[in-house]
């Protein structure tokens, strides 16, 4: 193991392999990426893929508008197929309140470009006529959204990380960031210390325990979410779009021939548990055959649980610590981090090293926002 390199980033799911793909593209070789089991095993490999343009505030659309343009041009560029299916974002209000909120985001989408439509319950049910719509009072829907292989992007942004000269260390754990006179120094691991001039947190739901070595609090939780995936299914159509119940956040869409759906247990505290909660399966599958009774036919194949890594404002947390001289925070996605992870790297990449990011102000990202009471709520979130 090299001893010294001038950027160390900690986390190999999609977000550190995207950064180290764009410190490379950008001309930095001098990079080490240490990922403590095996690329994409944690939140990464265990998300649903989802990628969309429908947020509800200007930043998170930005970040999905240089984000989404990538995914369509991956395998040109990496040499990797991302298997991204554009099938479209259907997203169902059933409170007048959400139709409300559903309104706003829709002429923010369309003012910053986004080719968002407003749809009446009687059309969503017409584009999934298999849908429950008696409750529904209206949807919005994005040709562009769609879903995408989280590992076959994260093998992707390896694979050319690597090729221009990149080092990653899998099975490699950081278990401690030297810090002196308030800049760091380097990572300590279970394999030796290494200098860096640069360390970036790209440890997901760790991304807290990761700060505290470097003495920096960040207010980012674990939070479980199940995802269930159903034996081959013919009587849905396919392709299907993601169907998401804003009220419930459970969602569906097609996956393997099958469908695979998504929940959360929104009374549940935050833990690092990753373990299927099979007791909750009855209260997923009771909405899944409200929403669309033809799902009581599905036969039930696995199942697993992911973390969501949550900010207070559903926000990233991205750029530098004041405090911490070279600690670069790229964290807390909130369930969005595959979607943005192209931006992102990009983005960190130019804080890194051209000293500021300057595709897009990330100035909203940044950690002080909390302090500084400059925080806005993500109000889109499933």
């Amino acid at each position: 193991m090299r001893q010294r390199a001038e950027v160390i980033i900690i986390g190999g799911g999609v977000i550190g392999c995207s950064i180290a793909y764009h410190l490379g593209r950008k001309g930095c070789r001098d990079v080490i990426l240490l990922e403590r089991e095996s690329l994409g095993s944690g939140s990464t490999g265990r998300c649903a893929g989802g990628i969309r343009l429908q947020f509800s505030t200007e930043i998170n659309i930005h970040l999905s508008l240089l984000s989404v343009p990538a995914f369509e041009n991956f395998a040109a560029e990496m040499g990797y197929e991302p298997e991204f299916r554009q099938v479209g974002y259907l997203i169902l209000a059933t409170a007048p309140e959400e139709m409300e909120a559903f309104r706003e985001n829709v002429a923010l989408q369309q003012r910053l470009g986004v080719p968002v439509r407003l749809l009446t319950g009687t059309e969503a049910h017409g584009m999934v006529p298999q849908l429950n719509v008696e409750d529904v009072l209206g949807a919005t829907f994005c040709a562009r959204d769609g879903d995408a292989d989280p590992y076959g992007v994260t093998q992707g942004y390896a694979h050319k990380a690597r090729e221009l000269g990149v080092q990653i260390y899998e099975g490699t754990e950081a278990r401690g960031i030297q810090v002196e006179k308030d800049r760091v120094k380097g990572v300590l691991t279970d394999k030796g210390t290494i200098e860096a001039q640069y360390v970036v947190n790209a440890a997901g739901p760790y991304a807290a325990l990761v700060a505290a070595m470097a003495g920096v609090k960040i207010p980012v939780l674990p939070y479980r979410r199940f995802i269930f995936v159903t034996e081959p299914f013919p009587d849905l159509p396919d392709p299907l779009p993601m169907v998401i119940d804003f009220a419930t956040g459970f969602y569906f869409h097609r996956e393997s021939g099958g469908v695979l759906m998504g929940m959360g247990d929104r009374s549940e505290p935050s833990s690092f548990n990753l373990e299927v909660d099979w007791g909750f399966l009855p209260t997923l599958v009771e909405r899944a055959i409200y929403r669309a009774p033809v799902l009581e036919k599905a036969q039930i194949k696995r199942g697993w649980a992911g973390l969501y890594e949550v900010t207070p404002d559903a926000h990233p947390i991205l750029g530098r610590v004041p405090e911490v001289e070279g600690f670069i925070l790229a964290n807390g996605f909130s369930g969005h981090g595959f979607m943005h992870a192209p931006a992102v790297g990009l983005l960190i990449a130019e804080e890194v090293l051209d000293g500021k990011a300057s595709t897009l102000d990330i100035s909203p990202l940044m950690l002080d926002r909390f302090r500084e009471g400059r925080a806005v709520p993500e109000r889109s979130v499933i």
